[in-house]
């Protein structure tokens, strides 16, 4: 954050201070709750949320160690009154019950400007008619073709490209894997070839970070009126990409009315068959153009920057703990043996031998880059009327209840005493690989909002992880520890510069 935003917010926050003091303090079984350390008169915890957003993740895992599962109040300026819960009793009946608990005006105005009226900030009918357009996406047949012919195609290509590189040539990982998912979700969500060199990308990752210091800066309104032309640039842009997506795809309907691509022998017109079903099912359902592309950002930013990061960071683990990363790679090595006898040169493996079944060390190991690494670290809903919760915590309408993954997925109230280390065999029981429900591991959501893309991801995390494993030998360029740049999803700062060298 700006030093000038800093100073701005502080001096406003003090002004406004005394806003505190008119939230109602929130009530368990008639007590009130505890307040969470470093609370200051005037400003509460306003002054915390200005900081780096790493430090912010510490704060929230102090506050797990403190209070465990009891959930505890916080005051920020502008901020209605609010907790943080990290019971997962808590949490499974804030998930479950959609029509109490929904994003709410707290969350909307923050992310309106960047995601419109897109499926992450729709509720109601709205937010069910772009769920169901993306379960017409992400249905059997389609997952079927991204599994066999269109993510080993990408990687196919993606690798070729990286075995040009010599060994003492840098390559930037995070790059790659954004890469890597921008096309796949281009091709196959919208029937375009994206990049992530395009200007949409860049412009995108400034939006984010903006919107993201708009939920630690609560005097965002104020400090952006100062520093907020480089956001405001960045939403024109990434909303005209939105608008190129529809117009595209509704010129791309007439033309091609009355035409049948579909063929069950041609990988090539089988992969073109399913192109562009995820802009096909908005258009059929919302007549509004300014909706679909609003929805068809949303759905691109989520399905390919989430796995992309996630990637990296499984990356950046595995070369921290050498010994993962070998355990990985003769998983692969053993499946790619069983199936066609011996070992493939790395620019000719078949990747759609991979899948989460044949694989579940490294679906141990994706799931356990996500317990460290959350690709959204933290969530909140709003009261849309008073509600208690489990634990007896009365909440008033329009509190607002946020949960920080970040915080509760180092819990030892849930993860043992061993929650600080990353141990992908926890997500293993006799070999085969076991998950944890939603309210323990909420990082695909859980409820009715459960994420679309599980299935997707998944897939597309253990082909890459087998595929890139097996290419090339990592040494990553500098041994210090990465941390998160802000925005509202979890990308590395600064990246991930590697060297690699190819195995053959």
């Amino acid at each position: 954050m700006h030093s000038g935003t800093f100073v701005v917010a502080i001096v406003v926050a003090v002004v406004l201070g005394s806003y505190i003091f008119r939230v109602p303090a929130i009530k368990r079984h008639g007590e009130i709750l505890k307040r969470s350390p470093n609370t200051l008169p005037l400003v509460g915890n306003g002054l915390l949320f200005l900081q780096a957003r790493h430090k912010l993740f510490s704060w929230f895992v102090k506050c797990e160690k403190i209070f465990g599962f009891e959930t505890f109040q916080i005051s920020i300026p502008t901020l209605p009154g609010g907790v943080v819960v990290n019971d997962p009793q808590n949490l499974e009946y804030i998930l479950k019950q959609e029509g109490v608990f929904a994003k709410g005006d707290f969350f909307k105005r923050r992310s309106f400007d960047l995601f419109g009226n897109g499926i992450i900030n729709a509720d109601g009918d709205l937010w069910r008619v772009q769920r169901k357009a993306g379960l017409n996406f992400l249905n059997t047949s389609n997952l079927k073709v991204l599994t066999e012919i269109a993510l080993p195609k990408y990687l196919k290509e993606n690798i070729s490209n990286l075995s040009k590189f010599g060994s003492q040539d840098v390559v930037d990982l995070q790059a790659v894997f954004n890469e890597l998912t921008t096309q796949l979700m281009g091709k196959m969500a919208y029937d375009m070839e994206m990049h992530d060199s395009d200007p949409f990308s860049e412009a995108f990752e400034v939006a984010s970070a903006a919107t993201g210091d708009r939920f630690q800066n609560p005097l965002y309104p104020i400090t952006e009126v100062f520093f907020g032309s480089r956001f405001r640039k960045a939403v024109k842009v990434v909303k005209t990409f939105g608008d190129e997506i529809v117009a595209k795809a509704s010129a791309d309907r007439k033309r091609c009315e009355g035409s049948d691509l579909e063929s069950k022998s041609d990988p090539t017109k089988e992969l073109q068959a399913v192109s562009g079903s995820l802009i096909g099912s908005l258009l059929d359902a919302m007549p509004d153009h300014d909706t679909v592309a609003d929805a068809a950002l949303n759905y691109l930013t989520a399905g390919r920057d989430t796995t992309a990061q996630t990637l990296t960071w499984a990356f950046y683990l595995m070369m921290r703990h050498p010994g993962v990363l070998e355990k990985a790679q003769k998983e692969a090595e053993g499946v790619l043996t069983e199936h066609s006898g011996s070992l493939p040169k790395t620019t000719d493996i078949d990747s759609s031998v991979f899948n989460t079944l044949t694989l579940p060390y490294s679906m141990a190991v994706f799931y356990e880059t996500l317990r460290f690494y959350p690709p959204i670290p933290f969530e909140l809903r709003q009261c849309q009327q008073a509600t208690t919760l489990p634990d007896g915590t009365f909440l008033p309408e329009s509190s607002v209840v946020v949960w920080c993954l970040w915080a509760m997925n180092r819990s030892q109230l849930i993860w043992g005493e061993d929650a600080d280390v990353f141990k992908p065999e926890r997500w293993l029981e006799d070999g085969q690989f076991k998950a944890r429900t939603a309210f323990e591991f909420p990082v695909f959501n859980g409820g009715t909002r459960m994420c679309l893309g599980k299935k997707m991801a998944e897939i597309v995390a253990v082909q890459t992880i087998a595929t890139f494993v097996l290419s090339f030998d990592y040494k990553p360029v500098d041994g210090k520890e990465r941390v998160t740049a802000n925005s509202l999803t979890l990308p590395m700062e600064g990246g991930l510069p590697v060297y690699l060298t190819a195995k053959n």
